[in-house]
């Protein structure tokens, strides 16, 4: 049979036996047609979902448009010119990019010292990992309720406990200096968790080979990790990595149910900023172009991600 044909799809094989006809070379016509065929319906879906609403943002950012109207003007890059001379918005550009600072360092580090210290344990690693999850598959929403009830009130909270003690301190959600970094710790707890089991994924992956080598050679547990564990989970880094940082400015859940963006702007993102324009100014022009922003950052995420991914290849 390898000889009257040449290399097929098995799964074609098998189809056109059971038709009773001759399998379509891999690489015909006939069998570029077959996949075309079944790559359209998920090419539709994207279009649809995707690759059309990103357009329409894009005519929209130049538009004057309110949301509601059926009638628009078109503006050229003016909602762009007034951006750039808007200071609250370069301020939730500078809000993004403490938010990813903090996200990139502290849960990463954090969840993978955890992950560490569970592939170490020999019992309980399964009933940690579903403790570790239980912030992450919660509700923003329930999340942020229990901060500010449990954590932040200054009366039922722990912050209203230790004032009656005498401890004098100040809810961080009310100071235009901690704010930002009150909300952060809110979503780094809901965060990390989840990074931890990623991480402890990746690390399980290692060849159990390499490590013997190393027990073997006398490596250290410090150098066994630093030569052969990370190594391995390095594209799990990057890819975590690069996921964080378009999290990180397309944030929007914790900010709004905790703050809103107060107080002062203290703690605006650009996606606060944006649903701001849409739907409290009514400005959907300068929302779309806000929006177009923040998906520069992410574009330059996924390309950085590419970039390296290909690097490693090619090394």
């Amino acid at each position: 049979m390898a000889a009257d044909y040449k290399v097929t799809n098995p799964m074609n094989w098998v189809r056109s036996k059971l038709r009773g006809r001759k399998p379509a070379p891999l690489g015909s016509r006939r069998s570029k047609l077959a996949y075309y065929l079944l790559s359209a319906p998920a090419l539709l879906l994207s279009l649809s979902i995707i690759f059309i609403p990103f357009l329409l943002t894009i005519f929209v950012a130049f538009t004057d448009w309110n949301g509601i109207s059926r009638e628009f003007n078109w503006v050229g890059t003016s909602n762009f010119q007034e951006l750039a001379g808007d200071r609250i918005f370069w301020l939730a550009v500078t809000n993004n990019i403490k938010w990813t600072i903090m996200f990139v360092t502290i849960p990463v580090v954090v969840g993978l010292f955890a992950a560490v210290l569970l592939f170490t344990l020999k019992h309980g690693r399964s009933l940690y990992q579903v403790a570790f999850l239980i912030p992450f598959i919660l509700a923003p929403i329930t999340n942020a309720i229990l901060w500010l009830n449990v954590m932040f009130s200054p009366t039922s909270g722990l912050i209203g406990y230790l004032n009656k003690i005498g401890f004098d301190i100040s809810v961080p959600l009310g100071n235009t200096k901690l704010a930002l970094f009150a909300v952060a710790g809110v979503d780094m707890w809901h965060y990390w968790g989840f990074l931890t089991v990623i991480y402890l994924a990746a690390l399980r992956q290692t060849p159990v080979e390499q490590i013997e080598a190393g027990v073997i050679e006398g490596a250290s547990a410090y150098q066994v990790f630093r030569h052969i564990y990370l190594p391995n989970i390095k594209p799990t880094l990057q890819l975590m990595f690069v996921i964080i940082i378009i999290y990180s400015f397309l944030t929007f859940d914790y900010i709004y149910l905790i703050t809103w963006g107060g107080p002062a702007h203290s703690t605006e993102m650009l996606s606060t900023y944006a649903y701001t324009f849409a739907f409290s100014m009514f400005q959907v022009g300068k929302a779309a172009a806000v929006s177009l922003v923040m998906g520069l950052f992410g574009a330059v995420s996924a390309f950085l991600y590419v970039w390296l991914s290909r690097k490693d290849i090619m090394e």
